[in-house]
């Protein structure tokens, strides 16, 4: 009898220096991981900001693929936010403050307990990749939480790896986003013509784009400066194309409402196409997928036995990408001039 009891006290006064030494453990935590991501940061940002996309990148949703998830009304922005069930308990999360494509504030609670603070932060680099962070941190942790990361190694091992994972997912989720296009042959259709603003230059395959930002960026400030207004979407056009070495003699240019006289020592010209009978392509996705375009519609002129006119081809790009940050959202549209047999 006298053994069992001391077995009981030592076991007692273990328990008790267990709890103490739990006790006294940080009342915080923070757990922070980063991962550079080849996709500009609005896009991931864009997909972060609504909770509805989680599911397809979430690592808990991996582990535990039978969680129920429920989505109110609004799950993107501020005031978005989730709930979820699975065998640990409930929780939810919300969006408490955002800077967009730069930052995101979020408050995360499970069961009871206090609320933990989780933070985004996409900073993009001068390459167009964007170095993600993603932390988590809390200043009241209770018992239970600190005795459960005490026997798992501590929070940032208990978390840390979640994170990763997710962020992995993320990555190659977003890349492959990036990657979607769609070429379609629209078909025989006339093109109506006008007159347009165009600078002229030499290109090409490792320099095109950015030869074609420069011609814009200087087009764009001649129009701004003379107050002269667009009349439709950026357009170029290939006066020369040379596939085997991979050059272009091209101008790029704005379409203009009327003739407008420009100053004969300026590298800028005013120039009129004629209405005329096209084959129409359009590319959905990134520049890069232009040749594939171009090689599809001429398949198509070849097998249709079209015959290619004198007047030069040329791309309109129909929206910006600035306001589109997804490439697989960038719209050309390809006009191919053909000879009219009417």
């Amino acid at each position: 009898m006298k053994a069992s009891k001391l077995i009981v006290f030592l076991l007692l006064i273990l328990i008790i220096g267990c709890c103490t030494y739990v006790a006294v453990q940080p009342n915080n935590f923070e757990v922070v991981r980063t991962r550079t991501i080849e996709v500009p940061a609005a896009v991931i940002y864009d997909n972060v900001i609504d909770y509805r996309n989680w599911e397809a990148w979430s690592s808990w949703i991996e582990k535990k693929p039978d969680t129920k998830i429920t989505y109110p009304e609004q799950t993107k922005d501020i005031g978005g936010s989730y709930s979820w069930e699975d065998d640990d308990g409930v929780g939810n999360m919300k969006t408490l403050a955002t800077t967009p494509s730069t930052y995101i504030e979020q408050s995360m609670q499970l069961n009871d307990y206090e609320p933990s603070k989780v933070t985004w932060t996409f900073e993009g680099t001068e390459d167009g990749k964007t170095n993600v962070t993603w932390t988590m941190k809390g200043d009241k942790v209770p018992f239970s939480f600190k005795l459960y990361a005490l026997f798992s190694g501590g929070f940032d091992t208990m978390i840390g790896p979640d994170f990763e994972r997710g962020l992995e997912k993320l990555d190659s989720l977003l890349v492959e986003s990036t990657k979607k296009h769609v070429v379609s042959v629209n078909g025989i259709t006339e093109y109506g013509g006008g007159f347009y603003l165009y600078k002229t230059t030499n290109a090409k395959d490792s320099n095109i784009s950015q030869k074609m930002a420069e011609q814009y960026e200087s087009l764009m400030a001649y129009v701004t400066k003379n107050n002269i207004a667009m009349a439709g979407m950026p357009l170029t056009i290939y006066n020369e194309m040379n596939p085997e070495n991979g050059t272009v003699i091209m101008s790029n240019g704005l379409p203009v409402n009327q003739k407008i006289e420009v100053a004969e020592d300026s590298d800028i010209s005013c120039g009129f196409m004629s209405k005329t009978k096209v084959l129409k392509t359009t590319l959905k996705g990134n520049y890069t997928y232009l040749g594939d375009a171009w090689d599809i519609a001429l398949k198509y002129i070849a097998d249709n036995n079209l015959i290619q006119s004198l007047e030069k081809p040329f791309e309109i790009y129909t929206n910006y990408p600035r306001d589109f940050p997804n490439p697989a959202d960038w719209i050309t549209e390809i006009y191919i001039p053909i000879v009219d047999n009417n």
